[in-house]
């Protein structure tokens, strides 16, 4: 009788139903560690260069200090550092990933012989989601309304995203001060401008930061705005926009989102 394969367990962390660290992100996480630098990292694993960029958005914007540092390169490369709150994370992964492999190795011996699907005992939680943008934080304030209720999310001590959401989602929700939610904004929603100087518009959002990518595409653009170390915005914009506006790296920018599109999600 050929024995069948082991069952193997597949630890992802999750922070609400928005972004997720898996085994991937965390293979990738070490081999910055390892090359010190995300185009080196990436091309171990085969991740392509923007996949790359978008894990390391993607886990710097899940968890409240950013895991990786990193100085745009181009695609040739630039530096990039695992912070010590990244080594936090690895070594943490590490452990719960050997605790985990091992309850399951005994789970599997103790219903060895038997008709019970371990497959579907053991399995991955995590929730994908469309929007390109998923920051955590922390509900700041709750402004009640007739029908609705601005929220105020702080992402970090210098950025806070604002939501309108109606009153009975704030109920729902649970969203009051000190609790923890995630921001998600479609990068479609993200309207660019030149600078850093304020301006007067009915967007009830207005975040400056340094444009660190500017993706040219046939038909739009993908351009990356870093808030502050470890928090960004990614925004799809037309290709004449891109041309027009001239979003390089380095320079200054600023991201218009209205309170409306912004969605709040807790766990």
């Amino acid at each position: 009788m050929i024995r069948s394969l082991p069952v193997q367990a597949v630890l992802q962390l999750r922070k609400g139903p928005a972004s997720r660290v898996g085994p991937d992100r965390i293979r990738l996480l070490t081999a910055i560690q390892v090359h010190g630098s995300i185009t080196a990292a990436a091309k171990e694993i085969g991740l392509s260069y923007k996949g790359a960029w978008d894990a390391v958005q993607a886990l710097n914007n899940l968890f409240e200090r950013p895991l990786v540092v990193a100085q745009t390169g181009g695609r040739k490369g630039g530096a990039a550092q695992v912070t010590p709150a990244g080594e936090a994370v690895l070594a943490a992964y590490a452990r719960v990933e050997d605790g985990l492999s091992h309850l399951v190795g005994q789970l599997e011996d103790a219903l060895g012989g038997g008709d019970v699907d371990l497959t579907s005992l053991i399995w991955s939680f995590g929730m994908k989601t469309s929007a390109r943008n998923a920051l955590r934080g922390v509900v700041e304030t709750v402004t009640p309304g007739a029908v609705n209720a601005e929220v105020t999310l702080r992402v970090s001590p210098s950025v806070a995203i604002v939501a309108v959401v109606t009153r009975e989602s704030v109920t729902d929700l649970g969203l009051t001060p000190g609790r923890e939610a995630i921001a998600l904004i479609k990068s479609s929603f993200v309207i660019l401008a030149q600078g850093d100087e304020g301006l007067r518009t009915s967007a009830r959002n207005c975040l400056a930061g340094v444009v660190i990518r500017h993706d040219q595409g046939a038909v739009n653009d993908e351009v990356v705005l870093e808030m502050e170390p470890g928090k960004t915005l990614t925004a799809t914009i037309t290709r004449g926009s891109g041309e027009a506006l001239g979003f390089k790296v380095g320079a200054r920018a600023q991201a218009l989102i209205k309170a409306s599109h912004v969605i709040l999600a807790v766990d």
